[in-house]
């Protein structure tokens, strides 16, 4: 087997039992200490359940990135592809955007945080990514735009950090959802790194995919009763959006300045975030329509309103799982078929089309439910 692989395959495996050890003492501290996210009507839980899984998150993943490049190292395995000082600069800096991002999700989930704060947190983690040279600057003709300069390319990058955290952090409702589209996004990601042969990035992606598995088990199949199971709340919900930005944008950069035309690699990692993206700007539509402040929580999200059709949570999950591989395959597929652009419209009117079949489902189910209230 390849080395390279190996180191990989040992990350993973690493970080799942890491994340093994860790998660059931994070569950007794949170029940000895009454740590709990408890139920209200926006909920979709009716049993207080800890809040704090994502504690367990960044701990492994620092912990288990310094143990295998420490072991790479010492045996002789550079970085390969990569320029050693660049990429040593970009994980120091991604490493203290991480930290803060991570210290303002556990006090959100223990006192609570005001979102302004959190915004000015998550601009200057983004501003963290960017510095060392980390910013979007071809869009491969995406509407006619090709090279990006700099005073449009930063501005882009950051508002593209700040939008994906958020969306992984919005799309967290209901059990095994943002984790579950977490995987799948960083498995895709992961992957497209290897192809690549930057194992360093591939590394981070599947480190992280290897404390979520315990995680994901938890928190879709632990039973509440038994106090044996718990949510990621903001501390992990943040930290996952977060290194998925850093990635998707990596993957999307364009290392020379020529007219760069598809960049297939840009609309293949952007899929992966086509559900938890595509959701925030229904949401927050729906939301200025009827007059409300787009940044208040209500219960209009993708989940909320398959939810609203009679599924069980759990069917939820599982379709919502499928629509992002469904959507991620087509444009895997379609990716040197037709034009950025027309891919672009074409997920939005599928998408568009989806919502409209949802919204008839739920007025039917209404009528039915209706129906038999009435008998």
């Amino acid at each position: 087997m390849d080395m390279n692989y190996l180191f990989l395959l040992a990350g993973y495996a690493l970080a799942t039992i890491f994340g093994m050890v860790v998660i059931p003492k994070i569950l007794l501290v949170s029940y000895k200490k009454r740590l709990f996210d408890v139920p209200d009507s926006r909920k979709v839980h009716t049993t207080p359940i800890p809040r704090l899984g994502g504690l367990s998150f960044f701990p492994v993943i620092l912990i288990t990135m310094c143990l295998i490049l420490g072991i790479r190292f010492t045996m002789g395995f550079p970085i390969e592809n990569l320029p050693v000082v660049q990429t040593l600069c970009e994980f120091l800096f991604f490493a203290v955007g991480c930290m803060m991002l991570y210290l303002i999700g556990v006090t959100d989930d223990l006192i609570g945080v005001g979102y302004r704060y959190k915004f000015l947190v998550q601009i200057i983690a983004g501003l963290l990514i960017i510095f060392p040279g980390e910013w979007f600057n071809n869009l491969g003709g995406l509407f006619g735009i090709c090279h990006l300069p700099s005073y449009l390319g930063i501005p882009f990058t950051l508002l593209m950090i700040v939008y994906i955290t958020n969306a992984i952090n919005l799309i967290d409702g209901i059990d095994g959802l943002a984790s579950g589209l977490s995987c799948i996004a960083l498995a895709v990601l992961g992957t497209m790194c290897v192809a690549q042969e930057e194992y360093i990035y591939a590394l981070l992606a599947f480190t992280t995919f290897g404390v979520i598995v315990p995680f994901w088990f938890y928190n879709v199949f632990g039973n509440a009763q038994r106090g044996h199971k718990l949510f990621m709340g903001d501390t992990g919900s943040l930290t996952l959006g977060y290194i998925i930005s850093l990635l998707v944008i990596h993957l999307s950069v364009v290392n020379n300045s020529g007219q760069v035309i598809g960049n297939p690699d840009m609309v293949l990692a952007c899929s992966t975030l086509i559900i938890p993206c595509f959701d925030v700007v229904r949401v927050v539509l729906h939301r200025l329509r009827n007059g409300r402040n787009p940044f208040l929580p209500d219960k209009n999200h993708f989940h909320h309103k398959l939810l609203r059709t009679g599924m069980r949570p759990r069917m939820v999950m599982i379709t919502i799982l499928f629509i992002s591989l469904f959507f991620i395959g087509l444009n895997y597929l379609f990716i040197n078929i037709i034009g950025i652009s027309w891919l672009l419209v074409l997920d939005i009117v599928l998408w568009t089309a989806m919502q409209l079949g949802i919204n008839w489902q739920i007025k039917s189910h209404k009528e039915k439910k209706a129906e038999i209230l009435e008998k």
